[in-house]
């Protein structure tokens, strides 16, 4: 076992007997190390992104002036090292702040608990990414259903296991089993679409409908959707998908279907954030990012007016 330092308070049963009510809670608290950065491994898969936006900015200064208030989660693997199941944005404040150690608690998990773990700490994050809600709704169903698929521990109730695992974990997240399933549609996406799901360019349900199509037809598709400049839309995306069902879904069909004009199409305008964020100042928040913009343009437009008034 890797060196790790910690505060243990060796009671002894006899010890117990002579404490109050208070020294038997502190008792009951988990032991917390210091563990270096350095020994600790990404969660293999890890679903979810650890974004330097304001953030995390604002979680580095946080650790710089308070240090790691809540401990992060481990699971301490054979070969001595560490994986982390929860904290991956604490992990990295920490690097960004040039802290070598974090404090963390240590728990005795196996790979479905740890799993199950890692997404529902995961889960409580303000911003979730379409793509991260998939990937981990995935991997704790399946996770779920093969610990249901074990016999039950001694004196451990077995109603549980006689749930089905989705309606369970609607149960525990909020999203319907229907809903659960169509986030778990999404991992069926080439990476390419994924991405522009993430970045609100297709909406969720037309890219629940593309995920029924081939990679070969995604891809098509994809270079479609970069010429046309468009996305499809739902009732374009079911169209698609009952031909690609039928084995009919064609280059020649998907750029027909693209060119169809959608009804109350409307005229949109997309950035990127890399080029947005750099000219947009650290004290305004993401959420206030168009209005900063629109009076930026405003004050630009009237700049203009100005000018035009000068040279007259």
């Amino acid at each position: 076992m890797s060196a790790r330092k910690h505060i243990d308070l060796g009671l002894t049963g006899y010890d117990e007997l002579f404490m109050t009510d208070d020294s038997r809670k502190e008792a009951r608290l988990p032991h917390i190390y210091e563990i270096p950065l350095e020994q600790i491994d990404d969660f293999p898969n890890h679903p979810f992104q650890v974004r330097l936006d304001e953030d995390m900015d604002q979680l580095v200064q946080s650790v710089k002036e308070r240090g790691v208030i809540t401990p992060v989660t481990l699971r301490q693997k054979e070969d001595g090292r560490y994986e982390l199941v929860s904290g991956h944005r604490r992990r990295k404040a920490c690097e960004l702040a040039g802290i070598t150690t974090i404090p963390a608690e240590i728990k005795e998990l196996d790979r479905d608990s740890a799993i199950i773990l890692m997404v529902e700490s995961n889960l409580q994050r303000s911003t979730i990414l379409p793509s991260e809600k998939a990937f981990s709704y995935k991997m704790r169903l399946e996770a779920m259903k093969r610990q249901a698929g074990r016999p039950p521990k001694e004196n451990v109730s077995p109603v549980g296991t006689n749930l089905r695992s989705d309606s369970e974990l609607a149960q525990q997240t909020g999203d319907s089993r229907n809903q659960i399933h169509r986030y778990i549609r999404l991992t069926e996406l080439i990476p390419t679409i994924l991405q522009m799901v993430d970045e609100g360019k297709i909406a969720f349900r037309p890219a629940v409908e593309l995920s029924y199509l081939t990679a070969g037809e995604q891809k098509v598709l994809a270079d479609a959707m970069a010429c046309a400049d468009a996305t499809p839309s739902l009732a374009q995306a079911i169209k698609m998908k009952e031909f690609s069902k039928n084995g009919k879904l064609s280059p020649e069909v998907i750029e027909s279907i693209m060119g169809e004009e959608k009804p109350n199409q409307k005229e949109k305008y997309t950035f990127r954030a890399e080029r947005l964020r750099p000219l947009i100042p650290k004290s305004v928040p993401y959420s206030q990012t168009e209005d900063f913009i629109c009076k930026a343009l405003e004050h630009y437009n009237r700049f203009l007016e100005w000018q035009k008034d000068r040279g007259r």
